[in-house]
């Protein structure tokens, strides 16, 4: 039997969060937190590996997400508190598995905000040059960063409003690209040009690992369920709306990238190529603009989102009491919130947005495939769920299956900063294991 530990409320925390997040606002924050910059670039790498089959691959990346978050609809339908995965994790497992997710989970969502942050001074170069430098680039980085953890600490609906602008702001700028797009293609009755030949099996796989990571994200906002109005409600619901949203978003593009462009796997634009095609000279402006609030809504989507996971940890006895501290007006994990703006803040002015992006994909397919796992343990423990997916322990068995066989096609050599994630999670729970050995020699001392 794994290690048990009940979850109770950390005394450091001191106030409690506000339920501020409706049904749809969590839905849009779901989306926001799956669509950043790599919907720039990714089109022309999948029509380098497939073609214009890359259009079916979306849709099937799309079935094997629908079975993942199956699994995740059913399990985060029977918890109503904050910490997503790592609360999952740890209630099917044990703590030890808790922590591991934990960490994976937030060590990922910092890792991939410093990224982004690094990717909105690049995209901000093309209006202003002087950006990329190091002085412009400090006080960028630090009024991005800084402006986004000021919001959130002031309030948890404040953050949810940001979010929800900056997502209207990119499918917004995303839609149109595909409005015109589709429209160029019908005008010119190219709407499914041929292609010859089928693609290998090898590009195939390829394709399916970058698109279901594309597809990720989802379970940042899964984080957030203490302050979510109905979470065991909502939660299934916004999984679902986001998955139905970013399939279509995904699937259209694409369809106008391969359909537009005349060379789509070598264009290292895609996006702004199409637009300069059926929109003009303005089009690679719009694009432009179109990323950069797509990648300020994903910095705003974690921020939101990403420090709950410290106050997580730490309400559950597995972190410093410090990070479940709640500001006493505004309700907030304020120190969460500033030590993970700080700590994105380090990363991107001293790291790069290829450096920052090194995190391996292993550790989202690794948490997914817990997740999953999760499923029919939860169901034999817990009480029953809000939802009830039929056939639930084989969609679980799938589920796993879909992680493990694109774990192995994941290059591993890149993998240090993974394994010192790994590393220090372990050395989080042996604190913690030994602390609350030492807790339990001591009642038992006569």
């Amino acid at each position: 039997m794994p290690e048990q530990a009940p979850i109770t409320p950390n005394p450091a925390a001191g106030k409690h969060l506000v339920r501020a997040i409706g049904r749809w606002s969590l839905a849009a924050l779901i989306v926001n937190c799956i669509i950043g910059s790599g919907v720039f670039g990714l089109p022309s790498v999948l029509a380098a590996l497939l073609g214009r089959a890359s259009v079916l691959a979306v849709v099937l990346a799309a079935a094997a997400m629908t079975v993942i978050m199956a699994c995740f609809s059913e399990v985060s339908s029977r918890f109503s508190e904050t910490g997503g995965p790592y609360l999952y994790a740890r209630e099917a497992f044990g703590r030890f598995m808790g922590i591991q997710v934990g960490w994976l989970v937030w060590f990922v969502r910092v890792t991939a905000s410093a990224a982004n942050a690094n990717l909105f001074v690049i995209y901000l170069g093309e209006f202003w040059p002087r950006a990329t430098q190091p002085v412009p680039r400090l006080v960028i980085l630090t009024l991005l960063i800084g402006i986004l953890a000021l919001i959130n600490v002031c309030g948890v609906r404040a953050g949810t409003q940001v979010s929800n602008l900056f997502t209207a702001a990119k499918l917004s700028s995303l839609g149109l690209v595909c409005a015109a797009g589709g429209y160029f293609l019908f005008s010119s009755h190219r709407l499914w040009p041929s292609t010859a030949g089928f693609p290998a099996a090898h590009g195939w796989v390829q394709a399916m690992v970058l698109l279901v990571f594309a597809y990720g994200g989802f379970e940042a906002a899964l984080i957030s369920a203490g302050e979510a109005r109905n979470p065991r409600r909502d939660m299934p619901f916004g999984l679902f709306a986001g998955l139905i949203t970013c399939a279509i978003v995904y699937g259209l593009i694409q369809w106008v990238v391969v359909g537009v462009l005349a060379d789509p796997g070598h264009s290292q634009r895609p996006l702004a190529d199409v637009a300069g095609v059926v929109l003009g000279h303005n089009g690679a402006a719009l694009i432009a603009l179109g990323a950069l609030s797509s990648v300020y809504g994903y910095l705003s989507g974690n921020m939101l989102t990403a420090p709950r996971m410290t106050f997580a940890l730490a309400e559950g006895g597995d972190f410093p009491p410090l990070f479940a501290l709640v500001q006493g007006r505004f309700h907030t994990p304020y120190f969460s919130i500033l030590a993970f703006a700080a700590l994105v803040w380090i990363l991107a002015w001293f790291g790069t947005f290829a450096g920052n992006a090194t995190l391996s994909a292993g550790s989202r397919l690794f948490y997914y495939g817990v997740v999953c796992a999760a499923l029919p343990v939860l169901r034999r423990k817990t009480g029953t769920a809000e939802i009830r997916i039929p056939g639930g322990t084989a969609v679980a068995i799938l589920g796993v299956v879909i992680c493990a066989g694109l774990l192995t096609q994941i290059e591993y050599s890149k993998s240090m900063i993974l394994l010192m994630a790994v590393a220090v999670a372990f050395l989080n729970w042996l604190a913690v294991h030994k602390r609350g050995s030492r807790s339990i020699a001591s009642h038992a001392a006569p």
